[in-house]
């Protein structure tokens, strides 16, 4: 498929509020890259440019080298598909099982027998499969949040863009997502998200970009990220706990992780 670049762009809306500006990032194919920032600094926007919801007015955005300019949303998100913050906000049918099937089935007009295997593998990495004959607004918004998941995953893109997925997940939903990232990323995918949430940050994806104001502050690894005040200050974002202890313990390494953290303190003992 390619990588996902976006070169000098800019968004702004019609009555000429500019929401992205001067905005150049490149993914790479198969990677795992979340996106950081407090509300207004330009994530959802930016993203929303990668899979043709909203068109650049500046800059051209490239998916596998070729322009987002020259294809229709819908043929985009064959290509990038975009899982919303509220699950209620993609999901129609009366079923589970009707709602994942809809991509393969309905809207990319496959066989039957591809379908079901389609469906099949989707339910099968989300957990879903014993809830497919369910109404997904019978199931509570966390797992309706996979349900959504789901339905992209058995439509096969080659980016998932995830938008706040840990949001009222538990424990347990927060393995069963970082589950289902990293089988992605291992068949190839590219996965970007776009979060509050430091520590999924940290422990799921491969590299962090930084936002505030309509633009890119910083990208980075997690440790280059969480050890750079000046740009956590300017983005308001919070220290990281494990760094936090960790400064005040006087550890010498970068310590970034709370896996890291537990390892430096048992040296320690």
């Amino acid at each position: 498929m390619g990588d996902v670049v976006l070169d000098h762009v800019s968004f702004s809306y019609p009555n000429g509020y500019e929401a992205v500006t001067d905005v150049s990032l490149t993914i790479k194919q198969g990677e795992r890259v979340a996106i950081l920032g407090q509300n207004g600094a330009g994530k959802t926007t930016t993203v929303k440019l990668m899979n043709n919801l909203h068109k650049c007015t500046k800059g051209e955005v490239t998916v596998g080298g070729k322009s987002n300019k020259d294809f229709t949303t819908a043929q985009v998100s064959r290509e990038v598909g975009y899982v919303f913050q509220n699950p209620d906000d993609q999901l129609f049918h009366s079923t589970v099982y009707k709602e994942v099937e809809f991509g393969p089935k309905t809207a990319l007009k496959l066989g039957a027998e591809i379908s079901e295997k389609r469906v099949a593998r989707a339910l099968e990495l989300t957990d879903l499969a014993e809830e497919k004959e369910t109404n997904p607004f019978e199931l509570p918004l966390s797992i309706r949040k996979f349900v959504a998941i789901a339905a992209i995953i058995a439509s096969d893109p080659e980016v998932y863009i995830f938008d706040e997925p840990t949001a009222g997940q538990d424990h347990v939903g927060l393995e069963r997502l970082d589950h289902i990232i990293r089988t992605l990323q291992e068949e190839g995918k590219t996965i970007i998200t776009i979060t509050h949430d430091i520590e999924f940050a940290i422990n799921t994806f491969d590299r962090i970009v930084v936002m505030a104001n309509k633009h890119i502050l910083k990208e980075g690894t997690a440790e280059e990220i969480f050890h750079d005040d000046e740009i956590l200050k300017e983005a308001m974002l919070k220290v990281p706990y494990a760094v936090q202890i960790s400064r005040e313990l006087g550890f010498g390494e970068k310590i970034t992780t709370n896996q890291q953290l537990i390892d430096a303190l048992v040296k320690e003992l």
